[in-house]
C-alpha cells in the first residue's frame, strides 16, 4: 500500500484564519496534514525570522483529526520550526501556505509572509505552494479558492513541478461559475503608491500609519495581473534567485 504524502499546512494569517481551515480541506484529501501556523496575524512580514527571542510552540485542537501547532514566530520561523523540530525525523512532500486573504500577485510576493513561508521550505527542495485570494474581508467566500487550491494540490502531487519548487498562485474575487480557469504567468508589474498616516497620542507623541494604493499599468497578456483582470487564477512559477541574469553580460563595465 502506498504511503499517504505528508502535507505540512502554513499561513500568515494566523492559525484561527478562515482561509487557513479551507487550505486544510482541501489538503486533507490527499495526505496526512500537519498544520504550523502562527499563533496572530503576521501579514507583512516576508521573510523575516526570529533571532532575538525564544520560539514557542504548542499543540492546539482547532482542526478535527489534524495535529496543529500554533507558533509565536512568524511565516518563516513556522516552516523551519516545522522542519527541523517537529517534524525532524519525517520527510515532507508538500507545503502549503494561506489561503492569505488579499492579493500576493505582482511585486506583493516580497512582502508576503504567505509565500515566504512557502519559499523557505522550496529553498530545502520541498515542493511548495502559497495561495492568495483577492479579497481582505474576514467573512471572504473561499470556496472558489479551496476548489482551485484542491486541483493544484492534486495536480503537484501527480506530477512533480519542473524546473522549480515554488508556485504563486492567486485566485480572483469572484463566484466559482465566474472563473474561467487557470492561466500559467510571469510577475505582473505593479507597484505600491504609499503614504504615511501622521497621528498623534494621547501623551502627544507623533505616529506614522502606513497606507496607500496598489498601481497596475497595462499588463500585457501573460502576466498575473493581467490573468486576475481576466478572470482567471494565475500561477507563478517562482523562486529564490533574484539575479537579473541579462544585467550581467550588459555591466561587464562594473569589474576590475
Amino acid at each position: 500500500m502506498n504511503k499517504k504524502p505528508l502535507i505540512l499546512v502554513t499561513n500568515d494569517d494566523g492559525i484561527t484564519a478562515p482561509g487557513i481551515r479551507a487550505l486544510i480541506e482541501a489538503a486533507s484529501q490527499f495526505g496526512e496534514v500537519v498544520v504550523v501556523a502562527p499563533d496572530s496575524p503576521q501579514s507583512g512580514q516576508g521573510h523575516a525570522i526570529t533571532l532575538t527571542s525564544p520560539i514557542m510552540f504548542h499543540k492546539v485542537n482547532l482542526f478535527d483529526g489534524i495535529e496543529a501547532y500554533e507558533c509565536s514566530g512568524t511565516p518563516v520561523d513556522c516552516t523551519k520550526i516545522a522542519k527541523h523540530v517537529i517534524l525532524k525525523d519525517r520527510r515532507i512532500d508538500l507545503c502549503v501556505s494561506g489561503i492569505n486573504h488579499g492579493s500576493n500577485a505582482s511585486i506583493n510576493i516580497i512582502y508576503s509572509g504567505t509565500m515566504s513561508a512557502a519559499m523557505e521550505t522550496s529553498i530545502e527542495g520541498i515542493p511548495s505552494i502559497g495561495f492568495s485570494l483577492l479579497d481582505y474581508s474576514f467573512e471572504a467566500d473561499f470556496e472558489p479558492a479551496k476548489h482551485y487550491a484542491t486541483l493544484i494540490i492534486k495536480k503537484v502531487l501527480e506530477k512533480p513541478l519542473n524546473d522549480c519548487k515554488l508556485l504563486n498562485v492567486n485566485i480572483p474575487k469572484l463566484p466559482l461559475s465566474e472563473i474561467k480557469g487557470i492561466k500559467l504567468c510571469h510577475q505582473g508589474n505593479g507597484n505600491w503608491k504609499e503614504e504615511f498616516q501622521e497621528g498623534e497620542d494621547p501623551r502627544g507623541q507623533k505616529y506614522y500609519w502606513l497606507s496607500g494604493s496598489f498601481i497596475q499599468k497595462n499588463e500585457p497578456e501573460g502576466s498575473d495581473l493581467w490573468a486576475l483582470e481576466n478572470s482567471y487564477v494565475s500561477v507563478v512559477p517562482s523562486g529564490f534567485d533574484l539575479t537579473i541574469y541579462s544585467a550581467i553580460s550588459n555591466n561587464k563595465h562594473l569589474e576590475i
